[in-house]
């Protein structure tokens, strides 16, 4: 027997509940990871800006409306991604600081001797501060961040440190580099590499990766012309 009309509306209207109820793509509305990431993304680009404008003008000559205005957002629209500005400096120190310590580990974690090791790490640091969170860590003092990020922040630079005088004295133990006494190698190394994300300025005569592998050299190598 055939299905009366009545059974007909009945099933299609079932049939159409159905398809509206899968039909996601019909959604005005993002679904909730699509929304996170969204705003992970605008909160990002928020962080990008205001570091780049705190190594070009310095944290205090930087306002709010000034990176909303770089943004083409208003000021209460910042608000729904940081608390403040200081919310925002130690984001974008604390971005440049685990940049760092990742690509450090990553480096010894690829294996070699010391020497590679080293190297590795110290072009690992060289890059970093040449882009804007790793400048922003070094152009921008530890006491601009209030307590306690400020003592955390301390300890991450500290693992940077001592990542360095580990991979030093174990290439003096080698053989592969010369004696010397690892904690003050290791504050020469860094303060001098740190020193490139002070003076370097993009589009000038010499690129990053040139001027990484210049400093870098005059590090290993030394200045002295050898027998």
């Amino acid at each position: 027997m055939g299905a009366s009309p009545a059974g007909s509306r009945a099933t299609a209207a079932k049939a159409g509940v159905r398809r509206r109820s899968t039909g996601q793509e019909d959604s005005p509305w993002a679904d909730a990871p699509a929304r996170a990431q969204q705003r992970e993304a605008k909160r990002n680009a928020v962080l990008s800006t205001a570091a780049q404008m705190f190594n070009e003008r310095g944290f205090h000559a930087t306002s709010l409306d000034d990176i909303a205005a770089s943004l083409h957002v208003s000021k209460p629209t910042l608000y729904y991604y940081v608390k403040n500005k200081d919310e925002i400096l130690l984001e974008c120190v604390k971005k440049g600081l685990h940049m760092t310590l990742d690509g450090i580990e990553a480096s010894r974690a690829a294996g070699g001797n010391a020497v590679d090791m080293l190297r590795a790490c110290m072009q690992v640091y060289a890059d970093i501060v040449t882009q804007p969170f790793g400048m922003c860590l070094i152009r921008v003092g530890d006491e601009e961040v209030p307590e306690p990020s400020r003592t955390e922040l301390r300890r991450m630079k500290r693992e940077i440190d001592l990542a360095f005088r580990r991979l030093v004295a174990q290439g003096v133990e080698e053989g592969s580099l010369a004696p010397c006494d690892p904690k003050i190698t290791a504050f020469v190394i860094a303060g001098a590499l740190s020193w490139i994300g002070r003076w370097y300025q993009p589009g000038g005569d010499y690129g990053a990766e040139q001027v990484a592998e210049q400093c870098i050299g005059t590090l290993l190598g030394g200045v002295l012309t050898r027998p």
